[in-house]
């Protein structure tokens, strides 16, 4: 018995022994061995990283109207497990039904959910109608859970109403649909899906930082001096070019044609063509970027044609050609061409009028439209390889750059003869609304091609530097007097109320430059889808805005000059006089007068101007429709050549001399008629050489003994022609007949 007794006593003191042995090793193995291994543990578990996020940065407009930023949101969250034990179901899911406009449903499933064990869940949120719900939502749903939980206490329930609401941040565009195609927009997740948005999306969203401290076991922070802190580094401001009230201007007059027409499409944009930098930018159909999600079955609404549309212009692109020409010298107003129609290139060419309007000059072609002058001009004189190099030096061969994505480029047919002699009035070639803006800007701005621009400064609220972003010049397309004069030419079609095809552009008191075109889509034998535009400019001696109207497929098979240049009228004018541009014809009276009198530049005489300050002659040959260009850095009128009483042909300039002529700077003749350049420079008492016959193509200035002599180089029409039209191109066929609809 005492035998047993000892084995026993032995082996539970063995057992006891081996048990601290085992537990000496473990202890000296955790302490001594692994000791790094469970620093770091214990280490991971006192330590906290709490996520600092950054803000994301704000656009505005040009003024710093907020167009973009962030706001307070909330996102509503139901607790199952209290909503089932007060017995409040019902009432959650009518409420939150009646608020929110979700399906009854899946309200029912999100109330009764539970886990794996059969419990009900603590939290689900109410997606998508419940996420990120604005301050007016959010009321409501506040209203809805003080109601019932004023009900669970007049039955002695605790007042818990099951609905919470978890306070976040959203995407807020405080303007809804207005600039919508260039911000674009973020989604419920805060990732940027388009747009200006998209693009600039790394400056916008910022740099999230993070807070590294050590706490207790209930998470209250404790004092330390191994705490690490790095800031979030917020996104950067960003101030457009463009200006809200111009913007809405532009939405409100596309709003009121759209519903008039019911085009497929519209874009407008309009800029400054000194900078050209963005004042407004609109497509409809569009978007709010605050509910994006509501048209998503619809992509068309969030297409931005402005950049990312090719068309093909029709005659607006005639700028190109008309600008080119006189760049070469081989425009003259003056000149005689038969319209109706032309055999050119492999193919005939119409004019809109099938029959023309007889024998008529260049600058009336201009005015009426004629794609016989353009075909003469393009295809005849200027040439393959000159016309490409223009088209190209204008823009149209690459894309423009512009800080928004998904541009695209247009399309050049220039392989082939056929399609070559239509690309001057705007046939076999496709642009985007983007570069014809450029383009247009190019011949206001005095010849100038510039990137388009739409951001104005970035801020970095972080450091407060301000990078204000400067005009970017491509290169220098044309002379400005070549400038100058392709816009006095446009202005004529613009003011000739009854020759001119953009009449309805007109602005009483301003001098509009513009170009109508109405191009037929797809088979060029089915006159009724057409794409009806404008483009031009204002004021013409100070330009300080240039806008392009397209309308997709208006109703009625109206063309541009009766549906883009009345957008372009409203616009500009709205926008001119928001401004507080002064208006050039105040004096005049009877501005129905001055419109007629434009209508018969052929009998016209040069007025009397004697005795005139020089802001009451401008104003006075503005009113009545004479072109001039005034002469010397004088105050006051010198003289006016042609003299007063003097016949004026179509086109014919008025000079007004300000200073003594003998010491005037010869001005660039070339273009002109002899006959004007002769009275110029004989009243600079000059010795002229001349050579040649028909307009003036080139000059030269020297000093000899006996004073300044002039050479002049004359070339007629036909000296400036190509060559002959190539031959063994094949007819086209009388579905293919291009330009057959070109202008209303």
């Amino acid at each position: 018995m005492i035998k047993k007794i000892k084995m026993r006593s032995l082996l539970i003191g063995g057992f006891i022994t081996l048990f601290f042995a085992v537990l000496i090793v473990r202890v000296f193995w955790l302490q001594v061995v692994d000791t790094d291994s469970w620093r770091e543990r214990a280490m991971q578990n006192w330590e906290r990283e709490q996520t600092l996020t950054a803000s994301r940065g704000t656009i505005s407009d040009r003024d710093g109207d907020i167009l973009a930023m962030d706001a307070p949101a909330y996102t509503v969250v139901v607790n199952p497990r209290v909503i089932q034990a007060n017995g409040l179901q019902d009432e959650v899911v009518d409420g939150l039904n009646r608020l929110l406009s979700k399906n009854k449903d899946e309200l029912v499933k999100l109330v009764t959910a539970k886990d794996d064990k059969g419990n009900y869940l603590i939290n689900r949120e109410v997606r998508n109608e419940g996420w990120k719900i604005g301050e007016e939502k959010r009321e409501e749903i506040q209203g809805l859970m003080d109601e019932l939980e004023l009900q669970l206490q007049s039955e002695g329930k605790v007042p818990d109403s099951g609905i919470n609401l978890i306070a976040e941040n959203k995407r807020f565009y405080p303007r809804h649909s207005l600039a919508a195609h260039i911000l674009g927009y973020t989604d419920r997740q805060g990732q940027a899906r388009d747009g200006f948005e998209l693009m600039f999306d790394e400056q916008l969203k910022g740099v999230d930082g993070f807070a590294r401290y050590k706490s207790d076991k209930k998470g209250v922070k404790l004092p330390s001096a191994d705490d690490v802190y790095q800031p979030a580094k917020n996104g950067s401001n960003i101030k457009l070019t463009i200006d809200d009230t111009i913007q809405h201007y532009i939405e409100e007059a596309m709003r009121e044609v759209y519903e008039q027409y019911e085009p497929v499409s519209m874009t407008v944009i309009a800029a400054d063509p000194n900078t050209m930098e963005i004042l407004g930018m609109a497509n409809l159909p569009t978007f709010d970027p605050n509910t994006y999600w509501e048209v998503a079955s619809d992509y068309s609404n969030y297409y931005n044609h402005a950049i990312r549309s090719t068309y093909e212009p029709g005659s607006t692109f005639k700028i190109v050609t008309l600008a080119s020409a006189i760049q070469e010298n081989l425009f003259d107003p003056n000149a005689y061409y038969k319209s109706g129609s032309i055999r050119s290139g492999g193919r005939t060419h119409w004019d809109i009028q099938r029959n023309g309007w007889g024998t008529i000059t260049y600058l009336e072609g201009v005015k009426r439209s004629s794609n016989v002058a353009f075909v003469k001009l393009g295809y005849e004189m200027l040439g393959k390889e000159r016309l490409t190099n223009y088209i190209n030096l204008f823009g149209f061969s690459g894309k423009t750059g512009i800080e928004l994505p998904g541009e695209s480029l247009g399309i050049l047919n220039m392989s082939r003869d056929i399609d070559i002699s239509t690309v001057p009035y705007g046939y076999a070639v496709s642009v985007t609304p983007i570069q014809q803006i450029a383009a247009i800007s190019a011949v206001a701005n005095g010849g100038k091609l510039l990137k388009p621009q739409i951001v104005k400064e970035i801020q970095d609220p972080n450091t407060g530097e301000v990078q204000v972003i400067q005009p970017e010049l491509v290169r220098q397309v044309i002379t400005p007097e070549t400038a100058r004069k392709t816009g006095g030419y446009l202005e004529q079609v613009v003011a000739d109320q009854e020759q001119g095809t953009g009449y309805n552009a007109f602005i009483e008191g301003y001098r509009v430059a513009g170009k109508t075109g109405t191009a037929v889509k797809g088979d060029y034998s089915d006159n009724t889808r057409l794409v009806a535009s404008f483009t031009g400019y204002a004021p013409v001696d100070d330009p300080r805005i240039a806008v392009l109207v397209i309308v997709d497929e208006p109703n009625d098979q109206l063309g541009g000059g009766a549906v883009a240049a009345p957008l372009f009228q409203k616009i500009v004018s709205q926008t001119l006089k928001y401004w507080g541009v002064p208006k050039t014809e105040e004096a005049a009276e009877d501005t129905t007068a001055a419109k007629a009198a434009a209508l018969q530049p052929d009998t016209r005489v040069a007025p009397e101007l004697s005795d005139m300050s020089m802001k009451d002659i401008k104003t006075k040959l503005l009113a009545e429709g004479f072109v001039y260009e005034v002469l010397g850095s004088g105050s006051s009128l010198v003289k006016q050549v042609p003299a007063p009483g003097t016949a004026l042909s179509a086109g014919q300039r008025i000079y007004l001399l300000t200073e003594d002529a003998a010491q005037m700077e010869i001005p660039d003749m070339r273009g002109e008629s002899l006959r004007d350049a002769m009275e110029i420079l004989n009243l600079m008492k000059v010795k002229v050489n001349v050579q040649g016959e028909g307009y003036i193509a080139d000059q030269k200035v020297t000093k000899e003994k006996d004073g300044r002599v002039v050479y002049l180089t004359l070339k007629s029409s036909s000296e400036s022609l190509q060559g002959e039209s190539p031959e063994g191109e094949p007819e086209a066929e009388a579905g293919q007949e291009s330009g057959e609809k070109d202008e209303e």
